[in-house]
């Protein structure tokens, strides 16, 4: 399933989200203009790699800790990054709408290092860097699946050769994408080197169900949606 919109019309304009949006394509903008080689030990250097934080913890908790943060706003590809974003600039400015702008900032980052956390417990000895904002974008969907039960996604579906688009209940829609992370996360060997960090993803996303009730305006204005 892939989002195309969603129904919800914010009130606010998400200057935080365009800017988050803008510092993960401006990185991986770096990424490519300084090439392959040098992109390997741009990501071995700020990627967060789980050894490595496992030492820095004992060692050097700068070598433990940066990581966590630059790890977010790196990307292994352009389709990585392409992705990644859309899910942040469809669910994102909601989430932001109903946080406030600083307060959406840091909802983000927490949700972002609660997704790296959740990794590096699962797969603690593993030697490859983790990359890449899905973590945290996790965590505003679990946000916005607090926020918005009502709410309906407009999602492409492939079935076979053919492609249906259906407006889907965000609820539905967020609890069929957490399912699938979850299953691919059960079915992923702790010791697989490369791939998807699927339990970055559950972490983040149930990080955000729960610091969404934290962040959240007190107000007693309700969302409104488009009719379709």
């Amino acid at each position: 399933m892939f989002p195309l919109k969603d129904t919800v019309r914010t009130r606010s304009f998400p200057i935080i989200n365009f800017a988050l949006i803008s510092l993960n394509i401006l990185v991986y903008v770096h990424e490519f203009v300084i090439g392959p080689r040098q992109m390997d030990r741009f990501i071995l250097r700020y990627g967060l790699t789980p050894v490595r934080f496992y030492w820095g913890l004992h060692h050097n908790l700068i070598e433990a800790i940066v990581p966590i943060f630059t790890s977010m706003f790196l990307h292994g590809g352009l389709f990585h990054v392409l992705g990644n974003m859309w899910f942040l600039y469809i669910f994102g400015d909601s989430v932001e709408d109903r946080t406030g702008h600083v307060p959406y900032l840091v909802f983000y980052l927490l949700c972002g290092v609660a997704a790296a956390l959740t990794q590096m417990v699962v797969m603690p000895t593993s030697t490859v860097p983790v990359v890449g904002a899905s973590g945290a974008i996790a965590g505003v969907l679990g946000g916005y699946f607090v926020l918005y039960p009502r709410a309906r996604v407009l999602t492409l579906i492939p079935i076979f050769i053919f492609i249906q688009l259906v407006e889907v209940p965000a609820v539905i829609f967020l609890l069929v994408w957490f399912a699938m992370q979850f299953i691919q996360g059960a079915l992923t060997p702790a010791n697989q080197a490369g791939g998807v960090a699927w339990w970055a993803h559950i972490g983040g996303f149930v990080a955000g169900i729960v610091l969404i009730l934290l962040f959240r305006k007190r107000e007693n204005t309700r969302a409104s949606f488009f009719e379709s």
